[in-house]
């Protein structure tokens, strides 16, 4: 049985990549994971005990954790849990792992840029578009400016003032401030500005 849990920590140790000779990339780095408290006696934040994890990644995971992740950055790790007991002749002890499904920087603690992957030559089946969006207005793109970027079949806007993209055939209707009919797939309106 495996169970899944969620780690923030430190980065401990520089994350190591390699690729196995069947082509799977595989990084793994050391987590030091350390919980804070309010000692009201001494009135300041001291840090509790540090957990030790041992955090793994496989496939597209570990080829962006090799190259996103640095010794000291803060993290937020979720993956499931392995506990193993170990020995060498010599030492004996107990190995705690974490098998990565998503690895991101903690933001408490700072800022990140977010960079998507890029995919080599779409199918037919596979019409989406990996380069920027380029904004018209405002900070954040708009649901149109996205969708055109992701190359989608379909936008509409719809009475009430939102944006619907969508691909492939069906019928959407419209939900929240106002009411609309269109082609595209969604979940209701987004305003034209996410923020």
């Amino acid at each position: 049985m495996s169970d899944i849990i969620t780690l923030t920590g430190v980065v401990a140790t520089p994350p190591r990549s390699l690729t196995t000779s069947e082509g799977l990339a595989i990084t793994s780095f050391r987590l030091a994971s350390s919980q804070r408290r309010f000692d009201r006696t001494q009135e300041k934040w001291v840090e509790g005990d540090t957990n030790w994890y041992t955090i793994t990644t496989f496939r597209q995971l570990a080829a962006n954790s090799a190259v996103s992740v640095k010794k000291g950055e803060r993290v937020v790790v979720t993956g499931r849990l392995r506990i193993r007991d170990w020995s060498n002749g010599e030492k004996a002890g107990t190995s705690v792992d974490i098998e990565a499904d998503a690895v991101g920087h903690d933001l408490s603690w700072g800022t990140a840029s977010f960079s998507r992957n890029t995919i080599a030559g779409p199918t037919e089946s596979q019409q989406t578009s990996t380069a920027p969006v380029e904004v018209t207005t405002g900070e954040f793109p708009t649901a149109a400016e996205q969708a055109t970027a992701d190359g989608l079949a379909s936008v509409g806007t719809f009475a009430g003032g939102g944006t619907r993209a969508g691909a492939g055939a069906g019928a959407g209707a419209g939900a929240g401030a106002g009411a609309g009919a269109g082609t595209g797939v969604g979940a209701g309106d987004e305003p034209e500005t996410p923020f």
